[in-house]
């Protein structure tokens, strides 16, 4: 990590501190999310001032990493959890995997605003092809270009936008690196990141998403995806599983296998009606995740949470 980002990461931890301490007569109860890494300490001190002041507060887990993170660092993870007032995650895959460290965790999914997402059903889907992720390594952007090179051949005029920013150092370097290495300059193109808003633009361009991570939990880009329509292929790890059904809204491979993926693609590309059943299969399962289905949870739970 380099020495700038270890500033602003301090530097975020003190403006949480300052706020929780200074406004604490400005709110009844707190939402505090829980990520793993070093983010888990902001948690820790920002639960800890919430605990001193004696304020209710709820904790949403996150990040397909922070099951492994709790079986490094059980106590820590344990006691923030059974502090807290309420404890949610977003994905019952976090929910199976956190039980072990408080009992009562309540599922309440991501939510999307389903209204802003177009929904056109790929009948007959063309070899245009997004990737939206940020360039970090659990991400595995590096898979994506592999893909498309075993695919040029059956397909010359594939195109693959990647869309997303450098969340690791050299990592969006090292995707360019191997496109230019493989000849793929004039099949991907690499945005480095997008307005939310313009999200279901993009997202409407393309027939086919690909979701090449080693690491995740419940990715809101891949609900997008879903919202939009479009066919999509994912690795098969963490809560993605959970999301995603193979051969009813999506096709799921083995991580870090671009041959598997690319066959993947070949098929919706040529097997009749599975990219039409995959669309609409996966439109009806984002329908689930609408703010008008998850705000009433929310609702609930802080009404809960302030009679604490």
């Amino acid at each position: 990590m380099t020495t700038s980002n270890k500033r602003a990461r301090l530097l975020r931890l003190m403006d949480m501190v300052f706020t929780t301490w200074m406004r604490r007569s400005d709110y009844q109860a707190s939402y505090v999310e829980v990520y793993s890494g070093a983010a888990f300490l902001w948690a820790e001190v920002v639960c800890k001032i919430l605990c001193f002041l004696k304020k209710p507060y709820a904790l949403t887990l996150h990040g397909g990493n922070l099951p492994t993170f709790a079986q490094r660092f059980p106590k820590r993870v344990t006691r923030l959890l059974q502090d807290a007032d309420i404890v949610t995650a977003p994905s019952q895959y976090l929910l199976d995997k956190m039980r072990p460290y408080r009992t009562d965790i309540c599922l309440i999914p991501n939510p999307i605003e389903l209204e802003l997402y177009p929904f056109r059903v790929r009948v007959r889907p063309a070899p245009r092809l997004i990737w939206l992720r940020a360039f970090h390594n659990i991400y595995n952007p590096q898979l994506a270009p592999l893909v498309i090179a075993n695919l040029r051949t059956s397909y010359p005029e594939i195109t693959l936008t990647m869309i997303g920013p450098d969340k690791e150092n050299s990592v969006l370097q090292e995707t360019r690196n191997l496109i230019e290495e493989l000849g793929l300059q004039r099949n991907i193109e690499i945005t480095s990141g997008i307005p939310k808003n313009q999200v279901p633009e993009v997202l409407g361009q393309g027939d086919i998403f690909i979701n090449t991570t080693n690491v995740d939990n419940t990715p809101v880009s891949v609900m997008e995806a879903m919202a939009c329509g479009l066919c999509i292929v994912s690795t098969n790890v963490g809560g993605i599983p959970y999301l995603l059904e193979h051969g009813r809204d999506a096709l799921l491979v083995h991580p870090n296998d671009p041959k598997a993926m690319s066959m993947a693609v070949c098929r919706i590309l040529t097997e009749p009606g599975l990219a039409e059943k995959l669309s609409r299969s996966a439109r009806r399962k984002a329908e689930q995740f609408d703010w008008a289905v998850v705000l009433p949870q929310w609702e609930a739970l802080f009404q809960n949470l302030i009679k604490a």
